[in-house]
């Protein structure tokens, strides 16, 4: 099922729906950088079969939702796309457990949402999330992102993406290099705005009001798992952080991909039995 929601921007957002008949809970997911919600319909159908709904959105810029490819404003603005997305999300399954879902800067930007929104959730599943990169962006293409962020900020730049260390399964990059609706455009606006918030959210500690799962590879070399451990170690409360040995950057499209999919339906099941009634 698909439909559509404008943003506070005027923007028509793209949502993808798989719904089943009287779920147990609800997924929602918010994508990473370069792709979009549609490479996620694999992950909805497993967790389908398992009496999960699962939904996510094409955020701006992004698959099939309008907005410059690859820019954004500022951070604030998709942050508050991903509260639409929530609220709206929610509406159509009151009263039933929420489960947020981000991955890679979807990751990093759930994380900024979950500290700046305080949103109520059953719990929150963080993969490979943008918190540091594996690797130290260059100085000098920092520096000149801020400067082109105050003379040109919607010039679109290749976002240096290595795409054979998304995954060790060969047929998923071949398929991620094919799909039109994957690109690797990102503005100076949007990736300093990014990595000031992601900055951000390396130096925050605190406690979530709800549980909280944090995966990542150990052989990412997109984002860097140390980084996602030390903000485990910060946290206070139900926290739950797992290290997969040898993995790459999307743990879903791994060849173990199903260890990663029931190991995250355990955690699941075991929040909601914890819930009161």
């Amino acid at each position: 099922m698909h439909s559509t929601f404008r943003n506070q921007q005027g923007m028509a957002l793209h949502v993808a729906h798989w719904p089943v008949e009287q779920p147990r809970a609800v997924i929602a997911l918010v994508h990473g950088q370069g792709e979009h919600i549609g490479r996620y319909e694999h992950v909805a159908r497993w967790y389908n079969r398992q009496g999960f709904a699962f939904i996510g959105f094409d955020q701006q810029g992004y698959g099939r939702s309008e907005g410059k490819r690859g820019h954004a404003d500022n951070t604030e603005v998709l942050l508050h796309d991903i509260h639409q997305f929530v609220e709206l999300a929610k509406a159509q399954y009151p009263g039933l457990p929420f489960f947020l879902y981000g991955h890679s800067m979807g990751g990093g930007l759930a994380l900024a949402y979950l500290i700046q929104y305080k949103p109520e959730l059953t719990g929150a599943i963080i993969g490979s999330p943008w918190i540091q990169l594996a690797f130290q962006p260059p100085k000098l293409k920092v520096v000149g992102g801020r400067w082109l962020r105050k003379i040109l900020p919607t010039l679109t730049l290749p976002n240096g993406l290595a795409v054979h260390f998304i995954s060790r399964d060969h047929a998923t990059v071949e398929a991620y290099k094919a799909d039109p609706l994957v690109h690797n455009k990102l503005s100076a606006a949007a990736g300093i705005a990014l990595l000031e918030t992601f900055n951000a959210v390396h130096q925050w500690s605190g406690e979530f009001h709800f549980p909280i799962l944090l995966m990542h590879g150990e052989a990412d070399k997109i984002t860097s798992h140390a980084a996602t451990r030390a903000f485990a170690e910060r946290l206070q409360g139900d926290v739950t952080f797992k290290l997969w040995p040898g993995l790459y950057h999307e743990l879903h499209n791994e060849p173990e991909r199903t260890q990663i999919f029931e190991f995250t339906l355990a955690w699941c099941t075991a929040k909601l039995i914890a819930q009161p009634v």
